[in-house]
């Protein structure tokens, strides 16, 4: 049994993941900015933890990930407003990792996006481009501490049902495929389980391969 910290512990990829850890038989710390999703992340299986990441500096940040085992960040700023999507997507999510090396926990994985580089290419007149520019520098921070990182780039989400199967980038996998949300939560879900894929950048979509096996195949 391991104690997971998961960020954005109200988000749809979250809700999936908190099910999936608590059937595995793992605790599950969901930080959660809205007390009216407290329920819903119990129901999930988790226990809901109540903390703005972005009013949190780094000391009050560690003290919530103190004697957990891992860290997941799911969270973000939905978009829309780009001083937010930087607060969230970059800046938090940065002092989050600061925050998890000083409280002693290692193994962190981040759920970003399929594509997200410095050379991203989102023109600045695009709404999406805060949100690219954020997570690249997320990403890039990520990579240069010493935690254990793993770094998911799911392609454009979607709410269909689990298939239980993915490609992954190199092995056929596209930014221009899906991948549903609940698809998403599997894959976190494996590689907390593998410490092979600590350092590693696994970007995928929705395909034929059972996700174990795709998995697998990165070995």
């Amino acid at each position: 049994m391991a104690r997971i910290a998961l960020f954005g512990g109200h988000g749809k990829v979250a809700l999936h993941l908190e099910r999936l850890l608590s059937d595995a038989g793992h605790e599950t710390s969901a930080f959660i900015r809205n007390p009216d999703h407290a329920d819903d992340v119990r129901a999930a299986g988790a226990t809901p933890v109540i903390a703005d990441v972005e009013q949190l500096d780094i000391t009050a940040l560690a003290e919530l990930l103190r004697g957990h085992d891992a860290v997941v960040w799911s969270a973000g700023a939905g978009g829309g407003d780009p001083a937010r999507t930087y607060s969230v997507d970059r800046d938090a999510a940065i002092e989050s990792m600061t925050a998890a090396q000083e409280a002693g926990v290692r193994r962190y994985v981040m759920v970003s996006y399929f594509g997200a580089r410095p050379d991203h290419g989102v023109p600045e007149d695009n709404s999406f481009y805060a949100y690219a520019e954020a997570k690249s520098a997320a990403d890039t921070h990520l990579r240069g501490t010493e935690l254990d990182w793993t770094i998911l780039g799911p392609s454009l989400l979607t709410l269909e049902a689990p298939t239980g199967r993915i490609e992954i980038g190199g092995q056929g996998a596209s930014d221009k495929g899906e991948v549903t949300r609940a698809d998403v939560a599997a894959v976190v879900a494996a590689v907390l389980e593998r410490p092979e894929t600590v350092g590693r950048t696994i970007e995928f979509n929705n395909g034929d391969t059972p996700i174990e096996e795709a998995l697998d195949a990165l070995r």
